[in-house]
This record gives structure tokens, sequence and C-alpha cells, in this order.
């Protein structure tokens, strides 16, 4: 990224400021704004999250923050109530008093003298998120948002479940925010209360899992903050990113299709990464991108062009062999004027033993398939969302093929694009009262490697919905539509398409009671593509997007080194089995502030043999700041297993003052499986 060190406008930053609730409560605020916002007032930006602005985003934040306030905007960046140097505790996420102190946050904004009145929100994952939720709640001044890798559905696309499938995320994520929920203010904000504060949090904040597993099907829970209960509430315009390497792609999709605003959506290769800083490549200058959608929404420049853009910018990628990790991803820029596009539309392809009917003519067997699943497929699936790109992308899906139900098309005689959500129809019956179906879509080349596409997950006890589980009647068939993640990807000639079927795909997603035998009727089974024509003379051309660039970062040292591996285990005496992850950043020095910074989490989900009930998940995190004689650490533990009946979950956390332990708590809970 290109470092850009003189703006239009002069910078003055406010390291801290305080922003006070109507409950007496305060939040910790840091302020970019022109200095010619003194006589001129200026629109105000947004970015509210919960991740320490002092800290753990104070690298990112410095990037790009007084690059768009030297474009002409007050930025601010506050921390979430309970979280970083702000008052209070922080117990869930998106809770009422999340959404109304943002309101009140906008509402102080408004209210200052260097604002003008008008505000936009931008932030990506849960910054994302809120800005879409206090969209819905139509403040007062805010015209505009950017949400990245976010999602309009809390329950059907986020990291929690997909498909009615809990997703193993929903442990790791718990687990980061138990161990984030924990961390102190830092007493050069906090002060002496800085020790009464960190208490707070500790026995106040909770155990979110145990909440999250409450809640297996969409309830009022989830529908709470899940704009997609009706998108007329937003109207304000919305611009929408996402990678496809990240889990929220879907979401862009739907929301072009539904919100009634102003709206553009932009995906690219990325994975859960602002797009200046993207990874897969190729990062785009995003920050360019962000001053042109704000000075037409907040500044009312309506001739710069950004709205002559095609509704829909995208990434194709051409096809690549499989990699946990790719520097560069090849393809190229497209674009829709609208989305839904009535450019083209799906295509839908019989299948047949072991076939994809490509033509519709083959010559073909249509006897009943069938398949369960070994317990180790899965291993090679890669993370539910690549939060930082390597090692977490699928690897080479021969392996688990093999324990799949397998259909080819013939090879390609010419090049195939896809442009939206594959979809799978199946016909199929079970041995089991609960089950899953996991579906994947392959790209083939010549030698028989298979890089993943996209996928699907339905827990079949959810075909009548999310909200309404039902249990299978083992033996019956029955007929489901399985949506697969959307995507843009090329097939190149040559090449063949696969479709694989399996009946778990753990760790990825936590595995149904016990093993299920699946019957497949191909011959009322289907794959439908949405296969986009190739060069049509109709197609927009998206404008190119600038190198990428951004201000100065602060300066960092790096104290210790870390350390990142994804390891794949099977012990062929016992055979235990294993997926390891260690990401383990070191200790890094803030150096304006001489902080020191450590965080490593370890990560593990094991099983033995194909005993369901011996599977588990353990997630541990350390977090440390240290500043002189000032050192505090805390130490997370979650354990996740499962019977046929119930969960069950072990949680440790230890707060640590220099040597002393100063706080150790223990959870012990056991919740029952619903239809899960």
């Amino acid at each position: 990224m290109r470092t850009v060190t003189t703006t239009p406008e002069e910078v003055t930053e406010h390291e801290h400021v305080w922003i006070p609730m109507s409950d007496g409560v305060r939040l910790a605020a840091r302020i970019w704004r022109p200095v010619s916002s003194d006589d001129e007032p200026v629109p105000v930006i947004l970015e509210y999250i919960p991740y320490r602005k002092r800290d753990l985003t104070a690298l990112r934040d410095s990037m790009h923050h007084p690059y768009l306030a030297g474009h002409g905007y007050a930025c601010v960046r506050v921390d979430l109530r309970g979280s970083g140097d702000s008052e209070g505790v922080l117990t869930g996420e998106y809770l009422e008093r999340e959404l109304v102190d943002g309101e009140e946050v906008l509402e102080w904004l408004a209210d200052q003298p260097w604002s003008n009145g008008r505000a936009g929100m931008m932030g990506i994952s849960w910054g994302g998120f809120n800005a879409l939720q206090l969209a819905a709640r139509r403040p007062r001044g805010l015209d505009a948002i950017v949400t990245l890798c976010s999602s309009d559905d809390r329950y059907a696309d986020d990291v929690h479940y997909m498909g009615g499938c809990l997703l193993s995320d929903n442990l790791s994520w718990a687990s980061t925010m138990f161990a984030y929920t924990s961390c102190p203010p830092d007493p050069e904000i906090a002060g002496s209360r800085w020790r009464e504060m960190w208490e707070e949090r500790l026995r106040g904040s909770g155990l979110w899992l145990e909440e999250w597993l409450t809640h297996q099907r969409r309830d009022g829970y989830w529908r709470h903050a899940s704009v997609c209960e009706d998108y007329r509430d937003i109207e304000c315009a919305v611009l929408a990113v996402s990678g496809w390497a990240d889990g929220y792609s879907n979401a862009v999709f739907r929301m072009l299709a539904n919100l009634d605003v102003p709206r553009q959506g932009l995906i690219g290769p990325w994975s859960h990464k602002y797009p200046h800083l993207g990874k897969p490549g190729p990062a785009i200058g995003f920050l360019q991108e962000l001053v042109r959608w704000w000075d037409r929404w907040l500044k009312d420049d309506k001739d710069n062009g950004i709205m002559d853009e095609p509704m829909l910018r995208i990434f194709m990628q051409d096809s690549v062999p499989p990699s946990t990790a790719y520097t560069e991803r090849p393809g190229r820029w497209v674009g829709e004027r609208t989305w839904p596009t009535d450019r083209f539309g799906n295509q839908c392809f019989p299948l047949a033993r072991n076939q994809i009917r490509w033509r519709g003519d083959e010559e073909c067997d249509e006897s009943e398939e069938t398949i369960e699943s070994p317990l180790s497929l899965g291993q090679f699936a890669g993370k539910w969302c690549s939060y930082n790109a390597p090692p977490d992308l699928p690897y080479d899906q021969r392996e688990e093929d093999g324990g799949s139900l397998i259909y080819d098309t013939d090879e390609l005689t010419e090049r195939c694009e896809i442009l939206g959500a594959p979809e799978v129809g199946l016909e199929f019956s079970v041995d089991q009262p609960v089950a899953m179906v996991a579906v994947r879509l392959s790209d083939v080349a010549p030698e028989g490697r298979a890089t993943r596409v996209s996928y699907g997950l339905l827990n079949l006890t959810h075909r009548h919905g999310h909200n309404a589980p039902a249990m299978l009647e083992p033996g019956r068939r029955y007929h489901v539509t399985i949506p697969m993640n959307g995507v843009a990807q090329a097939f190149p000639a040559g090449h063949r398409i696969r479709l694989s079927i399996s009946t778990s795909y753990w760790p990825l997603a936590w595995p149904p009671p016990r093993p299920t035998f699946l019957t497949v009727y191909p011959s009322d089974s289907t794959l439908t593509l949405p296969i986009r024509p190739v060069d049509a003379s109709d197609e927009p051309q998206p404008s190119e997007f600038a190198e990428p660039e951004g201000s100065a970062p602060i300066a960092t040292s790096q104290i210790k080194p870390g350390d990142e591996r994804w390891t794949v285990s099977r012990d062929l005496i016992d055979y235990v089995s294993a997926l390891d992850v260690v990401k383990d950043l070191g200790v890094v020095r803030i150096d304006d502030i001489n902080l020191d910074v450590t965080r490593r989490t370890v990560e593990r989900y094991g099983w033995t043999n194909d005993d369901f009930g011996s599977v588990y998940g353990d997630v541990e995190w350390e977090m440390g700041f240290q500043r002189g004689d000032w050192r505090v650490s805390t130490f997370t533990r979650t354990v996740l297993t499962s019977d046929a009946n119930d969960f069950h979950l072990h949680a440790q956390l230890d707060a640590y003052e220099g040597r002393q332990r100063v706080l150790s708590r223990n959870w012990n809970l056991s919740i029952p499986r619903d239809h899960v």
C-alpha cells in the first residue's frame, strides 16, 4: 500500500474524547478531523466496534481514518460499552443497549461545533453489522453507510449457524470475544478506576457461547437486529462489500436484491479484510472509493461518477490449483448494472449416477446411490470465514471426495463462467431422525486436482425452515433445495465441474448426533448453476481501481516473533485425529504509547475414528498488556463436547496482575441439542 503524506486538508487528532451516555456511562472515542472544521463544519464518519481503539486496531485505524479526515471528514472511532477504554460491561452482540448507545453517539456528534449534522457509518465485521442495524433505526442525519463483511441475517448467514448446522466458528468466535472482553482499559485513560472497571468486565461479561448454543433455531433472539426482517427500515444509501474468501459474501447479493435505496455491491477475491489490505490480492484503492462514496452522499457531489458504476462490481476468479493460501488470485473485474440481473439466469442440469448431465443427452445410469461419510471428511475444508487468508483456505478436495458421492460433467469444451449462488435439488432418504448434508462444487483439472469453488450445508431437520425443525422419518423420501455460497468463477475448457455430497463436514460444522446412511435418487436430483455469458457485448465495465493507498501507519515494533500453524494429524494406532490451529501474534509494541501487546490462540478440533460422540473443540487464548511495571494478562479456555442428546460446555478464565492471579472463574454447563 502506498503511503500518502499529504492530503487536501490538514488533519488534527484528538487521541481521547469521552462521549457521555444517558445512563451516565462514558464511551471512549478517538477523533481525526480537518483543522478547517473549526470554522467550517464537516460531515462525520463513525466506526463503532469493540476491538480496542488504543491498541488492537490502532495500526489499522491510523492508515484510514486520517486519510478520510484529510479529504474533508471528521472520522470518529468509538469503543463499544465495556470494551477498550469505554466504561460499562459488554455482555453480547448487537444488544439493544449497544444500538441505543450508537444512536446517542450520533446525536452527540451532530451537536459538535465541527460537525455539520450529516453522518455516515462504516465498519468491517461487527462495525458492518451495527452500521446496518443503526441505519434501520433511521437516526437523525445518518445519510449513508458502508458495511463490509457483515450480514443482514444473524441466524442463517453469520458465524454461528449455516443451513441450520452449528459451525465450529461459533466456538472459535465465542472464545475470541471471551478473551477480548476479559481485557482491562488502559490506566493512562481510565486512571485509578482501571482495576475496578477490569473486575466489572471479568465478572459481568459472561459466557456468550452458552447463549448462542441455547438458541439453535431461528427465534426472536436472532431476529433481533437482523435487518432482513424488514429491508424497508433502511432508507439511507448502502455500499455493501465482501470477498470470496470471506464468510459474508452472500449478504451483498441479498441486500442489492431487497433494499429499495441507492446501493452498490463490491466483492473481490479477499478474505475478511478491508479491500485496500485485501488478501488474497489484488488489493484495490478502496480508500479512494470511500472518498467517492462519502463525497456523493455526505457532500452531494452528484457528478463524481460513483453511481455511474455498475450496481455490482465483482472479481471473476480464474481457475487455480488447490492451495490453503494465495498471494494473488488471477481474474478480472466485471460488473452488473442491476442485481438480480436480467442478462442471464440459472440453468438446471439433471444428475445421473456419478454424472452431471451437462448436455442432457448423455447415456446415463439413474440408479440410486448411498453414502455414509467418514468423520474425517472436512479436514481440508478450511475455515468457514478466512480471517487472515493463509493457511485457512480449502485444500485439494480429492481426499474429501473419497468419502462423498461425486457427480462430474464431461470435460468442458469451452470456458464456463458462473456468477451467483449454485443450488442442489436433492431427492434423498436417510436412516436417522437427525441428519445433515454438505454439498461442494469443485473445479477439477485434467490431472485430477480438485479446487473447491463453493459449498453449502443443510440440517435436514430444517427442511421446512430454520424456525420450525422437524425430525426425519427414516426410509422416507424427501426433496430439499440446498443453496451454496454465491461466487464468481471461471471453469476453463478441458476441466470438469464436480458436485460432491457428504453426510458430515467436520470440523467446519458440528456433526449430527449419529452417523447417517444417506440414499440419493439422482434421477430426481439436479444441480442449478448461474451461468454468466462469456464476453457478452452488453456487459457493463466497472472503472479501473486505483492502487491501494493510505495514511502513514503508526510505529510498532515486534518484540517477540509470532507463530502460525495449521496441522492435520492422524494416529493410526488409537485412531485419534485432530486439526490444530495456532495463531500467535507474538509481542508487539505500540511505540507512541510504549505498550506491549500479547495475543496468542490455539484451537484444537479432535475426534476418534468414526465415533460421533468423541468430537470436541478446545480453544485457548492468552491476552497480555505491559507498560513498565504495569503488567496484566488473561488466559481463557473454552471446551465444547457433545453426546447424542446434549452439548457440554466447560470454560475457564484466569486473570493476572503481574504474577498474582486476581480472579479465576469456571463454567460447566449442559445444553440440550435441538434438532442439531
